[in-house]
């Protein structure tokens, strides 16, 4: 299964934890989560205890069953029950192992919230830069917060440079299924596959 390039999306999704207690502003929730990840990220733990620091955190700020629907695009409407929850899981597994296990090579990464823009009551584009390095040039993304609930805010998208994320997953996605003559056990496989690697 090729890299999906969301992989290297969610470099910047794990970055995010926070306790939910009160309500809390879009940008602050960004700003303190990006700052409490990188300490995680700094710190003298393992790769194997990073990665699952770093899963926790994910379960905790993104929305990660929303995701992976909006992954699945068209091809949702196809699916039996047990279709979805099956998909739920495997896409779950995918998407933590995905990202913790490369976001655990990193060290302090620096992300410095800009500003934010409130869309609707729903959800607000929160945008913020990535420090350049000796290795990486200086990186703007945005982060498409869910804020329907605002004690519990969930992360649905990044847009880096420009690019939707989310958007660019569910186009590989769909080429794994139309690529299979439409069989959507093909993607399960797929995502299975990776996360048992």
């Amino acid at each position: 299964m090729k890299k999906f390039l969301p992989l290297a999306t969610f470099l910047i999704i794990i970055l995010s934890s926070i306790s939910k207690v009160h309500s809390i502003e879009a940008d602050v929730f960004i700003q303190s989560t990006v700052n409490r990840a990188a300490k995680t990220l700094s710190s003298n733990f393992n790769k194997e205890e990073r990665v699952e620091k770093l899963k926790d955190i994910a379960r905790d700020t993104v929305d990660i069953d929303a995701l992976g629907f909006y992954s699945l695009g068209v091809h949702k409407k196809n699916l039996t029950e047990n279709q979805l929850d099956k998909y739920k899981k495997v896409f779950a597994k995918y998407f933590l192992k995905s990202f913790s296990s490369r976001l655990a090579e990193y060290s302090n990464p620096e992300i410095e919230v800009d500003s934010k823009k409130v869309i609707n009551k729903n959800y607000t584009i929160v945008s913020s830069t990535l420090a350049s390095t000796e290795s990486r040039p200086e990186v703007k993304i945005e982060w498409r917060v869910y804020t329907k609930d605002p004690n519990n805010l969930l992360i649905r998208d990044l847009i880096i440079e420009g690019l939707s994320l989310a958007r660019t997953q569910r186009e590989e996605f769909s080429s794994i299924i139309h690529s299979n003559d439409g069989k959507i056990e093909a993607l399960f496989q797929n995502l299975s596959a990776f996360a048992a690697k």
